[in-house]
């Protein structure tokens, strides 16, 4: 008995017009229909048909899939820039804003060094370093994920 084919009883043909073959004519159930097959492959470790057609296809060619893509790619990317510029809006608009509010830290010195001095001179460079890193390290996560998903499909 090969994988694959149906069974049946010793002495029948493997004829396919054979009159007691399963699926042959004459064999009907009681509403006409001709019975149910079960189509099986030998080939059980063949591997499944995928889309020949790459994602990168659909990128190069500008689809409109394509064009999905690339949108979800911008927009991911927009929002980190815009996360990013707004923390640096805040955080230097906020610098004048606080000597304006609070007078006291015009006038102020930290160890011999006026204080906003200090605040633009050892607070805010490595501030901007440390966004600076966490924006180039977000942007390469989101170009990964994407490579990811279009490499997937």
């Amino acid at each position: 008995m090969s994988p694959g084919r149906p069974t049946e009883p010793a002495g029948q043909s493997d004829h396919p017009s054979h009159p007691d073959r399963l699926g042959s004519v004459g064999h009907h159930d009681r509403l006409g229909r001709p019975p149910r097959v079960r189509v099986t492959s030998s080939r059980r470790g063949a591997a499944t048909r995928r889309d020949l057609r790459p994602l990168t296809r659909d990128l190069d060619e500008q689809t409109d899939l394509g064009e999905v893509y690339m949108a979800g790619l911008m927009s991911a990317q927009l929002r980190l820039a815009l996360r990013v510029l707004v923390f640096g809006a805040l955080g230097l608009g906020g610098l004048p804003l606080l000597f304006l509010l609070v007078p006291d830290t015009r006038t102020l010195e930290v160890v011999g060094v006026p204080f906003p001095w200090l605040v633009l001179g050892a607070l805010v460079y490595p501030v901007a370093l440390l966004v600076a890193r966490y924006y180039v390290r977000q942007s390469e996560r989101i170009e990964r994920e994407f490579s990811q998903v279009v490499g997937r499909r």
